[in-house]
């Protein structure tokens, strides 16, 4: 209990990193996901085109590789240099996007046409068609994919690691490696599955206050 308080204060700063990855990542990623989303049912070809390599990209490749990529590679290429901490959340936020974009795309699909042009009977613009009858339907649908990615986001923040940023793991790898014990993977662990449960239980609660619609 004594090794264990010694190294809490390590692993509870770890801890305040992954959340500010978590949740800038959140705070970006959602609302780009909607906009890439509608891009994605644009009646511009060239539109489509762009938003659809986009994801495929994203999704096509290792979110890892991508944060090396953004972090050392558009620096090495003289393209543009990022703090390690920004070069994380900008990857994160674009990978993450890419998902919730194709999660809202099924999403608006499953919309019928029928209340798009009864919209427009009741003289309603397309800004208010999405924001008062699409969108409130799609967010109920969509829910239960977003709370998986949700998830999902909490275990990927331990792979900011490789670009040197001080999270919950490699505060676990640090201790382990100097003290050579398997203690500190253990409170890694059990301090990302308090994560994830805190998580899934706001997901499920706002799914349970979405469901007023039945």
């Amino acid at each position: 209990m004594e090794y264990v308080m010694t190294i809490l204060p390590s692993m509870l700063s770890g801890l305040k990193m992954t959340a500010g990855v978590f949740i800038l990542t959140i705070i970006g990623a959602l609302p780009l996901g909607v906009i890439v989303s509608m891009a994605l049912r644009s009646e511009i070809y060239l539109l489509r085109w762009l938003t659809n390599g986009y994801i495929w990209i994203m999704r096509g490749t290792p979110l890892l590789l991508q944060i090396v990529f953004v972090y050392y590679g558009l620096s090495l290429a003289h393209i543009a240099t990022f703090p390690r901490f920004e070069a994380a959340i900008f990857t994160f936020i674009l990978n993450y996007a890419a998902y919730f974009a194709e999660i809202f795309r099924g999403g608006l699909q499953s919309v019928p046409q029928g209340q798009y042009d009864g919209a427009k009977v009741l003289g309603l613009s397309q800004f208010q068609t999405m924001r008062k009858i699409v969108l409130p339907q799609v967010v109920k649908i969509v829910m239960p994919s977003v709370g998986n990615e949700v998830v999902n986001l909490v275990k990927d923040t331990s792979l900011v690691y490789v670009i040197g940023l001080a999270d919950l793991m490699r505060a676990g790898n640090i201790a382990a490696s100097r003290d050579v014990t398997l203690v500190p993977y253990l409170m890694v662990g059990v301090l990302y599955l308090v994560l994830t449960i805190f998580a899934t239980v706001i997901m499920r609660r706002v799914e349970t206050n979405l469901n007023y619609y039945k």
